[in-house]
């Protein structure tokens, strides 16, 4: 039993991935060669949006748009503090100051009533000037964007969506990627749209703002490769990993209709014996990862990984007793609902290849374990 699947996945289209590769061999351009033209249109149009770039990871997708917006050294960024360290890390990569937000124990995303909290409590300091909000639409699920927007215009913040774990994901008719000025989602293979290695993609509907991007991308690329107007990053995708979205684009919108069942069938099979995924109304999840909570963490996957089930823990520790942000001051207890979730959280195999079988199989280990202490 796999935990993502991405063998099946690639039977399906491998004789559309080697035909890529084979034309990027024959054409010879490896680096912003044709297919990222082709992928970058590919991707605006599924999200809606204008304006797509392409760039080498999802870490640059978040660090170049806070570049374009010079932020920087004495500026305050909000972001939840339970998400990958990446969120955080582009942050502090600029200079600014990534200020943490405790999350909402129903779907993990930031709250935005500790959001605003957080903010007015930045203002009414004056030790940062508040910039920025980088809300993460964790395990595939939107953040509120709503709430979030309004708070970010009465206090004149830009909103940039963390996508990385969303992309195919819906909020109210519109697609992950299009529902902040400016968004960035992760190709990571292990993502519910991944290439073979790293890759990321930048989605705004500003013009600007897009132009400044593509000269971040390359160095700070001006007329040409070596007129330089601003401080870039070496922050371009390769061809092949292009190659390699193309052809994933083409059962893409299937897998997420399958990752909906999935889903549907684990909250059925386990109602009552762990506390399942909520999505709230309005909302359509990708599904990067079924999480479930259980007080007896540590049991269950005991039981589970006894049965050759894999699990995994996203994530152990919250953002603000990360050694990395030891400089910041947070202390045990900042952020009780992110702690708390933290050591109870655990994620299931999830992929759209994943059988009935193997369901059944993981939730009667859930189940038994759960019986066995009754």
């Amino acid at each position: 039993m796999q935990f993502i699947d991405l063998a099946t996945q690639q039977k399906r289209i491998r004789p559309l991935i080697e035909a890529g590769f084979k034309k990027i061999l024959d054409h010879g351009q490896y680096i912003l060669g044709p297919e990222i033209k082709e992928i970058e249109e590919r991707l605006a149009a599924f999200t809606n949006r204008p304006h797509a770039i392409s760039v080498a990871s999802g870490t640059d997708a978040l660090l170049m748009p806070l570049l374009a917006e010079k932020i920087g050294r004495g500026d305050a960024v909000f972001a939840p503090t339970f998400t990958f360290i990446a969120t955080a890390g582009a942050i502090a990569l600029t200079g600014a100051t990534p200020v943490f937000v405790d999350i909402d124990p129903e779907t993990f995303n930031i709250d935005p009533v500790k959001l605003e909290a957080a903010i007015q409590k930045t203002v009414r300091e004056k030790k940062l000037i508040a910039k920025a909000i980088i809300p993460v639409d964790l395990f595939g699920q939107p953040a509120d964007y709503k709430a979030i927007q309004t708070i970010a215009d009465r206090y004149k913040l830009l909103v940039l969506e963390d996508a990385a774990q969303s992309f195919g994901a819906v909020q109210n008719g519109a697609k992950a990627g299009a529902l902040a000025r400016v968004a960035g989602t992760s190709f990571f293979p292990a993502k519910p749209l991944g290439c073979y290695g790293d890759g990321g993609m930048i989605f705004t509907d500003d013009k600007s703002l897009h132009e400044q991007l593509l000269s971040i991308r390359v160095h700070g690329q001006g007329l040409d490769k070596y007129t330089n107007v601003r401080i870039g990053i070496n922050g371009r995708m390769d061809s092949l990993q292009a190659a390699v979205l193309l052809a994933k684009m083409t059962v893409f919108p299937e897998e997420i209709e399958r990752r909906q069942e999935v889903a549907a069938r684990y909250d059925k099979l386990l109602a009552g014996a762990v506390k399942t995924p909520l999505v709230r109304a309005g909302n359509t999840s990708a599904w990067a990862q079924y999480s479930v909570l259980h007080p007896r963490r540590d049991e269950v996957i005991k039981k589970l990984r006894d049965n050759n089930i894999p699990t995994a823990v996203y994530y152990p520790i919250p953002l603000h007793l990360q050694e990395a942000f030891a400089n910041l001051g947070y202390r045990q207890g900042d952020f009780p609902v992110a702690e708390k979730i933290a050591g109870e959280i655990f994620s299931l195999p999830m992929h759209p290849y994943l059988e009935h079988q193997d369901q059944d199989k993981i939730c009667a280990a859930i189940r038994s374990m759960a019986a066995e202490k009754n």
